[in-house]
């Protein structure tokens, strides 16, 4: 008899468990300097866990002491860390879903400290490797009970790093029309995230599939607008080939902690709530490939043409974001040149309405060349007009980075020149 977990689950976990290509170990090489570990699959009632338990304790502890020196001199330290972390689950009602992720995201992107160095000094903890990734350790698991054995909610597949469950995902049966992906998200958004909101406190991204369509979405995300994840050209979309490429692009170990380092955002809405957001495939895609040009060195200028409505303005966030944090850029300048008043406004709206650190706007002429006379190492949101006569040259640092909004109105002009 067919149904979703020998049939869709199945193959997502046959896929996120198959060997990497070639091309893939390229990719992975050139990138981070190694090769990454594949997910291994454990079933989910081997994995040392309590029922009750949101993380795999015992492998978040050995990535701790693995991950961190301070930890490893004193191991029970790592119980601190530990309780610091089940603090935020048990939070999560007062708090509220998209903070609480937030807050565990703080500790997942190694932004948090404990007292552990020399003399009570601060340390930063890690407890993901983003340098060197296959320290890391890559679990995925299906039929995930939670929180009682009996009568507790059962996801279909968890995805874990270092014992942290990162990604859940949901299948859905191939051979009943009126089944799609949109039941697999509306059972994330509408139920565990409603009934059991502590899952879903480390959660990077959630995913659904009938084996035909794959969608994704963040915490409390609408489903509406949950998207696909295409890779390059090939958007093709309904059969199974389709979905295991999605899963095989935008799943991998890497493609994940990429996400959750440089491509999450938390922002407030108009209606002042806290909501969290992360890219399309096309921003993803784009970022990668101006970060990948700008490490590379040449050819130093690139165009990116956009429908309307694509996520400009965030891929502008994500990428500056990402420029600003390479490791080999030695801190640069990321400026952001607009062309009129309004768009700077928009432009600065989106950075702001993110947090992103480190930004400021040169509202006079005056103010951008004592920024840039000062070699300020921020992300800088001016408007073309005011280069205007700078009377030599600004600043001769290699490492400042412009990214130019509707090039296509100034750029081939002489105010572009």
């Amino acid at each position: 008899m067919f149904n979703e977990e020998n049939t869709v689950e199945q193959m997502v976990l046959d896929t996120l468990c198959e060997g990497v290509t070639s091309n893939m170990v390229a990719e992975e090489r050139a990138c981070y300097g190694g090769e990454i570990k594949s997910w291994r699959f454990i079933a989910a009632e081997e994995l040392p866990r309590q029922h009750s338990d949101v993380m795999v304790e015992s492998m978040v502890r050995d990535a701790l002491v693995r991950l961190n020196p301070e930890i490893k001199a004193q191991p029970d330290r790592a119980d601190e860390v530990l309780y610091r972390l089940r603090t935020i689950p048990l939070s999560v009602q007062s708090e509220g879903l998209v903070r609480a992720n937030e807050l565990f995201a703080e500790w997942l992107r190694g932004e948090k400290s404990m007292p552990f160095g020399e003399r009570g000094e601060h340390a930063p903890v890690r407890l993901i490797d983003f340098e060197n990734l296959s320290n890391n350790d890559y679990v995925v698991t299906n039929q995930w009970v939670y929180p009682v054995k009996e009568g507790g909610r059962r996801f279909d597949i968890i995805m874990l790093v270092n014992g942290i469950p990162l990604v859940i995902g949901e299948a859905k049966t191939p051979v009943r029309p009126a089944v799609t992906w949109v039941d697999g998200a509306s059972d994330i958004h509408n139920g565990y995230e409603q009934s059991v909101p502590q899952m879903f406190v480390p959660n990077v991204l959630s995913f659904a599939t009938e084996g035909k369509c794959y969608r994704y979405g963040s915490v409390r995300m609408p489903i509406d607008i949950w998207g696909p994840w295409h890779e390059g050209e090939n958007k093709a979309e309904g059969t199974l080939a389709d979905v295991q490429r999605s899963i095989r692009s935008m799943l991998r170990p890497h493609v994940v902690l990429d996400i959750l380092q440089n491509f999450t955002l938390f922002a407030t809405d108009k209606k002042h709530r806290r909501i969290k957001i992360i890219c399309r495939y096309q921003q993803y895609e784009a970022a990668n490939l101006m970060v990948a040009r700008v490490v590379k060195g040449y050819p130093k200028k690139g165009l990116i043409w956009h429908f309307q409505g694509s996520g400009k303005s965030l891929l502008m966030v994500f990428a500056a974001q990402k420029l600003r944090m390479h490791r080999n850029l030695g801190n640069p300048t990321v400026m952001i040149v607009v062309d009129r008043i309004d768009l700077d406004t928009q432009i600065t709206a989106t950075f702001n309405a993110s947090d992103t650190p480190n930004m400021i706007g040169a509202a006079t002429r005056q103010e951008l060349q004592s920024l840039l006379a000062a070699d300020t190492r921020k992300i800088i949101i001016t408007t073309i007009h005011k280069f205007g006569e700078a009377g030599g040259r600004l600043n001769e640092r290699p490492n400042i980075i412009v990214m130019v909004d509707e090039a296509h109105r100034t750029q081939e002009g002489d105010l572009g020149r």
